[in-house]
């Protein structure tokens, strides 16, 4: 594999090896002063999820959570499927409509929206919204009584990395008919109903749960006059590499079947908010040590180690503050290719980020070879709610980014 001027994309055959290619950019580069940690992107990778969830979910469209990686690329290949968009700030919007998405294809996602935002997303023509609250609903009015809204309902998975509904989504059985019966004495529409069981969800048959509070819903604001015609079904879809999400799409599938048939409502238009199944597997992280310290035992042996690396949860590992965990990781050496890495050989270890917060810490439990200053630590499943979230607290750079793409006809 060649590879090409950064931040291009570089296409290639075969199989993505990523070792190979932490080798060549990061150890042939040492002597550059390149301190920063490294990702590699693959494109295709999010292409091929696109495939997986049509497959898996064909009367679902996907609509990109921007804000869980708004990598430019990342957008450019998802406008180019086809793909619709889940935006929650002007940014956002603006974001994607660059790339030529029509506004049909974009869905203002936030049941709290700032004033100027809101001008800005009806300006662009982009008027679906979502709502909870009687307070979004006046506003709206006020602004921009043409919107065509959405109610967002709240429906908790049992187990999340992240949940959300203590901040957004209303009460279907206490609020629900209460806030579509307001929009209606307001002069609005509603058009349907979304909700958001919690990102990286562990607990599919909250779907259904939340499907079937949307079908009475749907009922019930079909009385008052609303013409009911879409219903999102948010996020909270697994994408880690080896992670199916069979167990998921079939509790969806089977649930939208029993309460959304297909003709129902004039064949009502579904809709969904994916983040991490899409960027998850697609990043890919390596992050040097630069600086370590042993924990010596009484006989001068090291029974931990500590190691120092250039990224850390003020970068792109923040995510790890929220509770979301970190999924796995490994060595690469130089000594890898001559000298085989054993059970025996393996030392309980802490990993470290760069900055002085003595809060910057990723796991202090994790076992790996013993390791040398200049060796990479390499970390899959990095695509989701990591650079999104990154700063430069302290000084200390967020990674650099490689691109890479399957050459069109290439097989593995």
């Amino acid at each position: 594999m060649k590879l090409n001027v950064e931040n291009k994309i570089t296409l290639f055959d075969g199989k993505f090896d990523v070792d190979a290619i932490f080798r060549q950019k990061i150890y042939e580069e040492m002597d550059a002063d390149r301190d920063e940690a490294l990702y590699l992107c693959n494109l295709s990778e999010v292409a091929k999820k696109y495939d997986i969830w049509c497959q898996k979910m064909p009367r679902v469209k996907p609509f990109y959570a921007v804000k869980c990686n708004s990598d430019e690329n990342v957008i450019r290949v998802m406008a180019k499927l086809d793909m619709g968009f889940d935006c929650s700030s002007r940014t956002e919007i603006n974001a994607v409509l660059k790339h030529g998405v029509t506004p049909d294809r974009i869905i203002y996602a936030h049941p709290y929206k700032a004033i100027s935002h809101i001008r800005y997303s009806i300006a662009n023509k982009i008027n679906v919204m979502t709502f909870d609250s009687t307070e979004e609903l006046k506003k709206i009015q006020f602004i921009c009584p043409e919107a065509l809204l959405v109610l967002r309902i709240r429906c908790d998975a049992e187990k999340a990395y992240a949940p959300i509904g203590d901040k957004f989504g209303c009460d279907p059985k206490l609020e629900g008919r209460l806030l579509l019966t307001q929009a209606k004495n307001l002069g609005l529409s509603v058009i349907g109903i979304s909700f958001h069981v919690g990102s990286g969800c562990e607990d599919p048959p909250s779907f259904r749960k939340a499907i079937a509070a949307a079908r009475t819903l749907f009922d019930y604001g079909t009385t008052l006059g609303h013409r009911m015609t879409l219903l999102d079904i948010g996020g909270g879809f697994p994408g880690h590499i080896g992670r199916e999400i069979d167990e998921i799409t079939n509790v969806i599938n089977t649930a939208l079947e029993d309460y959304f048939p297909p003709g129902d409502y004039n064949n009502v238009k579904i809709i969904a908010e994916p983040g991490r199944f899409f960027v998850y597997s697609a990043y890919t992280l390596g992050a040097t040590i630069h600086s370590k310290k042993q924990l010596l035992d009484s006989s001068g042996n090291a029974y931990h180690v500590k190691y120092f690396i250039n990224d850390g949860v003020h970068g792109t590992f923040n995510f790890l503050l929220y509770g979301i965990p970190l999924s796995s990781c490994y060595a690469l050496t130089r000594r890898t290719a001559d000298k085989k890495v054993t059970n025996d050989s393996l030392v309980q270890c802490s990993l470290l980020g760069p900055t002085c917060n003595g809060f910057d810490k990723m796991t202090e439990n994790v076992h790996l070879p013993h390791l040398d200053i200049g060796d990479v630590i390499v970390f899959p499943n990095m695509g989701a709610y990591t650079l999104s979230m990154s700063s430069t607290f302290n000084g200390f750079p967020k990674p650099r980014i490689l691109y890479f793409q399957e050459r069109e006809g290439s097989t593995d």
